[in-house]
C-alpha cells in the first residue's frame, strides 16, 4: 500500500509495533528452553521464599530463621508425618531448614553478587579510565587479593570476623565480598580498555564532553555485558561457596536455616548414609537446583548477548 499524505511512513500501527518489539537479547532469552528452565526453577524458589511462613509456620515469629528442634537426641530420625524430611542430629527439622534456607540462599547470592559487582566495577572503571599511576596502583592491589587462594582466604577471614561480629552470616558474606571483587575489577577494566579507543569515545572527547560523563554514559554501558553474564553465573557459585563455609563450621550460627549447615550435620553419619540418606538428599537437592538454575540462566544470557554463540546472522 502506497504511503499518502494522510498516512505518513511512521504510521501508528507500525510505530507501535516497533515500540513493543523486545530487545534481541531478551527475545532470545525468552525463547531459549535452557533459560526458561532456569527461570522456572528460580521462580519456584522465589515462591517458596515468599510463602515460607505458610509452608513452614515458624514457632518463634520473632526469629523465624532458627530451625526448630524436637529434642536433643544425637541420632537423626527418618521422615515422618511430623517431620516430612526427617531430622538431623540434634533433631533439627530438615523440612523447615530447606524451606527457610531458600531465603538465606537469595540473601547471600544477591547481596554478595551485588556488592562485588559494585565494588569491583567501580575500581575497574576508575583504573581503566584514569590510566597512568592510578591504574598501576589499583592493579597491584587487585593482584595482591587475587594471589590468595579464594576458599582458604574466605574461610580464614570468616573465622576471624565471626567472634567479633557475633553474626556468622554477615562474616561469611563479608569474606566472600572481600576476596571476590578483584576478579570483577580486572574484568571490567579489560572491557573498558577495549571500548576506550573506539571512535564514538574519541568523538565525545573531541567535543569537550567531561570525563565523568564519558565514563558513565559511554564506557560503562558498552562494557557491562560480560560483567552481567559472569555475575549471573556467580550468584549460584557464591551460595555454593557459602554452603562450604557453613559445612566447615564458619558460616551461620548453629540452628540457622542454611542448606550448608544442614549438610554439615551429616558429617558424623557419612559411613551410614545409606540409612540416613535424607540428611543429605533434601538440602543437597535444594542446593543443586538453585545453583543449576542460575548456571542455566547465565549460560543462556551469555548466548543471547554473544552473536557468535547464538548464531547471529546480519540482515
Amino acid at each position: 500500500m502506497a504511503v499518502t499524505a494522510e498516512q505518513p511512513a511512521w504510521s501508528a500501527p507500525i510505530y507501535m509495533s516497533q515500540r513493543r518489539r523486545l530487545p534481541r537479547w531478551l527475545s532470545t532469552l525468552l525463547h531459549n528452553p535452557v533459560s526458561l528452565a532456569g527461570i522456572a526453577i528460580v521462580l519456584a524458589f522465589v515462591a517458596i521464599a515468599i510463602l515460607a511462613p505458610v509452608l513452614a509456620p515458624p514457632p518463634n515469629p520473632t526469629n523465624p530463621m532458627i530451625i526448630p528442634n524436637d529434642g536433643y537426641m544425637a541420632q537423626p530420625q527418618p521422615p515422618s508425618a511430623r517431620h516430612p524430611f526427617g531430622t538431623t542430629q540434634g533433631q533439627y527439622d530438615i523440612y523447615y531448614g530447606v524451606i527457610w534456607g531458600t531465603r538465606t540462599a537469595f540473601e547471600i547470592g544477591l547481596l554478595v553478587t551485588g556488592l562485588t559487582v559494585l565494588i569491583g566495577g567501580t575500581v575497574g572503571a576508575i583504573s581503566a579510565y584514569a590510566g597512568g599511576w592510578v591504574d598501576e596502583a589499583l592493579q597491584r592491589i587487585v593482584e595482591i587479593f587475587l594471589a590468595f587462594p579464594f576458599l582458604l582466604a574466605a574461610l580464614t577471614l570468616a573465622a576471624v570476623l565471626a567472634p567479633k561480629l557475633h553474626n556468622g552470616l554477615l562474616s561469611g558474606m563479608i569474606a566472600l565480598v572481600v576476596f571476590s571483587w578483584p576478579s570483577y575489577a580486572r574484568l571490567i577494566r579489560g572491557d573498558i580498555l577495549a571500548v576506550k579507543g573506539r571512535d564514538f569515545v574519541l568523538a565525545a572527547r573531541s567535543v569537550g564532553v567531561p570525563g565523568r560523563r564519558i565514563l558513565v554514559r559511554h564506557l560503562l554501558p558498552n562494557s557491562m555485558y560480560t560483567l552481567l553474564v559472569v555475575a549471573s553465573l556467580d550468584i549460584g557459585t557464591y551460595v555454593l561457596t557459602f554452603a562450604a563455609l557453613s559445612f566447615l563450621g564458619v558460616g551461620t550460627e548453629q540452628g540457622y536455616a542454611d542448606w550448608g549447615q544442614l549438610l554439615s550435620f551429616a558429617r558424623n553419619w557419612i559411613p551410614d548414609l545409606a540409612k540416613y540418606w535424607y540428611i543429605v538428599v533434601y538440602p543437597g537437592a535444594a542446593l543443586l537446583l538453585f545453583v543449576l538454575a542460575w548456571n542455566l540462566i547465565g549460560d543462556a544470557f551469555r548466548d543471547a548477548l554473544d552473536p557468535k554463540m547464538r548464531g547471529y546472522r546480519a540482515g
